[in-house]
């Protein structure tokens, strides 16, 4: 066995501990220190976004930057498109792209989700290649499957593979959703300001089960789990001009301390804000929404 092969199994075991430990949205200074095998340090990152480490026969990682130059995305077919470095496809990195397309070679993707911040997903391959477009093609395969034994049988799992693409799909547009609306609103909830970041998730305001919905941070609010679910549920809604309303069947309850200061004392507060105009929550997906909160409060 390689020592290129040997050192990709170490990777994709040294990732699947590091998730373990942080969850599935790692830290680049993680990244880009990487791990020690056979006495060589292996770092995953690198500034160029298709990363050959050195020793090794082809590239380790293909990175998408959070906000970067390239338009890497999921195309309509369910996988995943990945931009060449540059314009030239002569340019070294991406031939070396070419060459793993070629051996089905195992790689790594690094998607950025807020800078800083990467979610891993392993392994992948590349499937297809168009100069036309300066666009590579990237599969997911099953990490279950792997072996340092045995390799993974390409031919077999192209079925599997866009299936498990797909759905890595979702997981990387949700994950990227919640951290991008969390790090906007500076990491606390935006109704109670509790800085617990394993407490928060990024509501949406118009659900992302709805046709109107839109993946973007104007469209999501950070919430603590409690007011997550109190405004999922229509217990508080939000106006258009950002003041917190709670239903008026719930002002008129009484229970114990935390109905009164964790969901009645909200009413008629202003809710925290981005700093950056374009991720202020967007007061058309406001109003949608609160029109429902006004129906479900009759």
């Amino acid at each position: 066995m390689s020592f290129d092969y040997e050192t990709r199994i170490a990777a994709f075991e040294w990732l699947k501990g590091q998730t373990g430990i942080h969850g599935d949205v790692l830290p680049r200074r993680l990244l880009e220190k990487g791990f020690v095998h056979s006495g060589q340090r292996i770092p995953l990152m690198s500034p160029q976004g298709i990363f050959r480490p050195k020793r090794l026969d082809y590239p380790l990682t293909i990175t998408t930057a959070p906000e970067g130059p390239y338009d890497d995305r999921i195309s309509t077919d369910g996988l995943l498109s990945y931009r060449y470095r540059g314009s030239d496809p002569s340019h070294r990195d991406n031939i070396g792209l070419r060459k793993a397309m070629r051996d089905k070679v195992l790689l790594i993707y690094l998607y950025g989700v807020v800078p800083g911040k990467y979610m891993a997903v392993w392994p992948v391959y590349i499937v297809a290649d168009d100069p036309g477009s300066l666009t590579f093609t990237v599969a997911v395969d099953d990490a279950s499957m792997l072996s340092a034994e045995r390799p993974m049988d390409y031919e077999l799992a192209e079925p599997r593979r866009a299936y498990i693409t797909s759905q890595v799909k979702v997981r990387l547009h949700q994950r990227g959703f919640r951290e991008r609306v969390i790090d906007a609103y500076r990491t606390q909830c935006a109704f109670c300001r509790l800085r617990h970041e394993e407490l928060l998730d990024a509501a949406h305001i118009i659900p992302d089960t709805e046709p109107e919905s839109r993946p973007t941070v104007n469209n999501g609010i950070a919430l603590c789990k409690l007011h997550h679910a109190a405004f999922d549920n229509f217990i508080i809604g939000v106006s258009p001009r950002y003041v917190i309303e709670v239903r008026e069947d719930v002002l008129k309850e009484h229970d114990g301390p935390m109905l009164q200061h964790g969901i009645k004392e909200l009413h008629r507060q202003r809710i925290i804000l981005p700093r950056r105009e374009e991720f202020m929550p967007d007061k058309g997906f406001l109003e949608w929404r609160y029109e429902r909160f006004r129906e479900a409060s009759l």
